[in-house]
């Protein structure tokens, strides 16, 4: 286990081999130990993580936040990420370990039953999950005592449980989005058909000019209608999904460490850097520079 990781080398996620058993469908993995992979990484396998016991700092995507015991996130594929622990974990002379739970399993788990009609809920879910998902107010003993029980069942069981586990989160109401939409590797289409071609003009536009009425007539509606319909959707005003794409956007850039802060600005779609620092901050509730020095932290 590294003690210290080069910033560098936390800037660039790492592909991790999670391969799965060509026997099974998917890994359970228990660990107790002095702290998680210390490693910016992804994988194209779906990752579910249960905090047993520990605290520290969550990277997935553009999302830093801190996580503490009781914590169950679920991370769409090649979506990057890290778990931190506090330094305390990492003293030589610490009793204190992290204990988590981990689930591997490839999106299309088990290969087609999810295309079925019943698994709807739980395809949603995991369509949800390509930006990560931390779900709140949940019960800590029935998640950990289902993932005990799958360690014991027969292999068929064993599924069956899982999907169980799935579909109870799939129900669950109290939940956040992780990484924003705008973090490029995680962007995913919606199925709304008419929505559709207003995701691929912002995802294709987001660097240079975005123009509501564009958008408005992309979805074959006039300017107001579609600022309303828009808004019923996502909960946020036209303007602010597509700064959120463009501060998702300058986070990648921030993290990849190619470009400066004002280049970020207008490499990310911003006319300004006083307009960029103020959209960065009301969204991220951090400066750029208090981003990056965040993300830099490995002590």
């Amino acid at each position: 286990m590294l003690k210290h990781l080069r910033n560098r080398d936390m800037m660039k996620a790492q592909l991790i081999n999670r391969t799965i058993n060509p026997n099974k469908s998917f890994n359970l993995e228990s660990h107790s130990y002095k702290s998680f992979l210390q490693v910016w990484h992804y994988h194209p396998e779906v990752e579910l993580t249960f905090i047993l016991e520990g605290t520290g700092t969550r990277f997935i995507g553009d999302s830093i936040e801190k996580f503490s015991s009781g914590e169950i996130v679920l991370i769409g594929k090649n979506l990057p990420h890290l778990w931190l622990y506090d330094n305390i974990y990492l003293e030589e002379d610490s009793n204190l370990k992290a204990k988590n739970y981990v689930i591997h399993f490839h999106e299309q788990f088990p290969e087609g039953l999810l295309e079925i009609p019943e698994m709807t809920c739980i395809n949603d879910l995991l369509v949800r999950a390509s930006r990560g998902i931390r779900f709140k107010e949940i019960s800590f003993n029935y998640i950990s005592q289902t993932i005990d029980k799958i360690f014991e069942l027969p292999r068929y069981d064993k599924v069956i449980t899982l999907l169980e586990l799935l579909k109870y989160l799939s129900e669950q109401k109290e939940f956040s989005m992780l990484s924003s939409a705008g973090y490029v590797n995680s962007f995913r289409k919606r199925k709304n058909s008419k929505i559709v071609p207003v995701y691929e003009y912002i995802m294709n536009n987001f660097k240079n000019g975005i123009c509501l009425d564009n958008a408005a007539e992309l979805a074959n509606m006039n300017p107001s209608a579609f600022s309303r319909y828009f808004k019923r959707i996502h909960k946020k005003t036209f303007t602010r999904y597509v700064n959120e794409v463009r501060i998702g956007y300058a986070c990648k850039l921030l993290m990849e460490q190619k470009f400066n802060i004002s280049e970020v600005c207008y490499e990310s779609g911003f006319n300004n850097v006083s307009n960029f620092n103020r959209q960065f901050k009301s969204l991220k509730e951090m400066t750029p520079t208090e981003f990056i020095q965040m993300h830099e932290r490995i002590d």
